[in-house]
């Protein structure tokens, strides 16, 4: 990690033929500015998910809460599913003071901020079953705060890249999610191990600073458009609604939709309960860090290098449909866990598969979905498009999701969500064979910064 810092840090002084030049050709393009500022981006994108994800799942189940209610704290990362709903204001609200620094980059330090306060609030706040609400409050705040800081990283990393940069930029920010998560949650299983809880998640808030460094050296987007002057209600009513109806007047974007709101549900499904299954089949916290953080991790990490490779050479369309099969294949291994109980050699395999899978389809995936974002509405569209992408796997798994397994067991319920993927691959094959995924496309995939200068001089 310190050599991408030490990268970042130096990238934008460095002339043309430095210290890049040295590197293989396969990977040079990952290590230019916009992809490695992508990278600090996921890194605080990913923690805030963690702390009210896994790491919270393991802390409610060591205090005693029961599964019904621990699956029930998943509503609170649905909060992220609906950050659309203010999305609009991120695009278009100028901060006063910060508001001279960009528009995207006074939002990165204010929502940067409101995480670090939400998650020392969730810090101070004792899971006590027989009072459990004020957890549950402070696990909502968190959501929505993560929810705003990611309105603005998903927008400022789009901005940022080019479109010949999406799939590089996709694969480092699934990196520096992935660090960002796993290290987040390594960090709280061990600190909380020897100094407690609250500790653990002050400490955790760290993980806010990387993406508002990353604003303040790299600056405002160059592709970034202005939001317009906001006079009368009738236009801000419009800045409002004005996204999503460039979305929904495209051809096909139901189906688009549709596609979006299905194609993860099992694998939404499934994720938001490993931790369940791992504390019911006897393992440690010292095993769940080794195995599902650090073995996860670097599956996961090999699984995104596998999709930034497989991206190139297969394409976007042929590459998301891979992704799509093997995400869905992967929840069998963690039925083939249940069923084999407390195995070291069986969490190892089932949780490599999962992340190697998860890496790979988090790289094609997100470089689709960014592509379907209009430049006129980056943060506000893809709020949209990645609240969509788990809203009914979340929803399903805050509702039902400890009530089927102890209804038929983890190795029914994982078998389940493997059948649950299937209509998301269907969808996705009809897209392709009808040409839809291509025609789906907006400005953001196609639109290079001189493209994006010259429609908005012509405007």
């Amino acid at each position: 990690m310190a050599v991408l810092v030490a990268a970042f840090l130096t990238g934008r002084a460095a002339a043309p033929a430095d210290w890049r030049a040295e590197l293989p050709e396969g990977v040079r393009p990952y290590f230019e500015n916009a992809p490695l500022a992508a990278f600090a981006l996921g890194l605080s994108s990913g923690f805030p998910f963690a702390m009210i994800g896994a790491t919270l799942t393991s802390r409610l189940a060591q205090d005693g809460i029961t599964k019904s209610t621990i699956t029930a704290f998943t509503l609170a990362i649905l909060v992220y599913n609906f950050k659309f709903l203010w999305a609009w204001i991120v695009d278009g609200v100028r901060l006063p003071v910060l508001g001279r620094l960009g528009q995207r980059v006074s939002w990165l330090i204010v929502a940067g901020v409101l995480v670090v306060a939400a998650v020392w609030n969730l810090a101070l706040t004792d899971p006590d079953p027989a009072n459990i609400m004020p957890t549950v409050i402070a696990a909502v705040l968190v959501g929505i705060a993560g929810a705003t800081y990611d309105i603005v990283i998903d927008g400022y990393r789009i901005e940022i890249l080019e479109p010949q940069q999406l799939g590089y930029g996709s694969g480092m920010s699934q990196y520096g999610w992935r660090i960002g998560s796993a290290g987040a949650g390594a960090v709280a299983l061990v600190v909380a191990a020897r100094f407690g809880w609250e500790a653990a998640y002050m400490v955790c808030a760290l993980f806010a600073l990387p993406a508002i460094i990353a604003g303040l050296i790299i600056g405002e987007p160059t592709r970034h458009r202005a939001p317009a002057e906001r006079k009368g209600l009738g236009t801000v009513v419009k800045s409002i609604w004005g996204p999503f109806a460039q979305f929904f007047a495209r051809e096909g974007a139901f189906i688009v939709l549709l596609f979006i709101l299905v194609h993860k549900i099992g694998d939404t499904l499934a994720n938001l309960t490993f931790r369940l299954l791992f504390d019911d089949l006897g393992f440690t916290n010292d095993e769940i860090a080794f195995y599902d953080v650090s073995l996860g991790f670097f599956a996961y990490m090999i699984g995104v290098f596998i999709g930034g490779v497989l991206y190139a050479k297969m394409g976007m369309k042929r590459s998301v449909m891979l992704s799509l099969v093997l995400m869905a294949v992967s929840n069998l291994s963690f039925a083939g866990l249940a069923a084999a109980g407390h195995s070291n050699f069986g969490m190892a395999a089932s949780i490599g598969f999962e992340n190697i899978a998860s890496g790979f389809g988090g790289v094609v995936v997100i470089a689709y979905f960014s592509a379907l974002t209009d430049l006129r509405f980056t943060a506000a569209q893809y709020a949209l498009i990645s609240a969509g992408a788990s809203i009914v796997g979340r929803f399903v798994t805050g509702t039902t999701a400890g009530s089927l397994i102890e209804a038929m067991g983890y190795v029914n319920f994982y078998l389940l969500t493997t059948a649950i993927a299937v209509p998301g691959v269907l969808i996705y094959w009809w897209m392709m064979r009808t040409g839809l995924v291509d025609r789906s496309i907006g400005t953001a995939g196609t639109m290079g910064e001189g493209d994006a200068r010259a429609e908005e001089a012509k405007a």
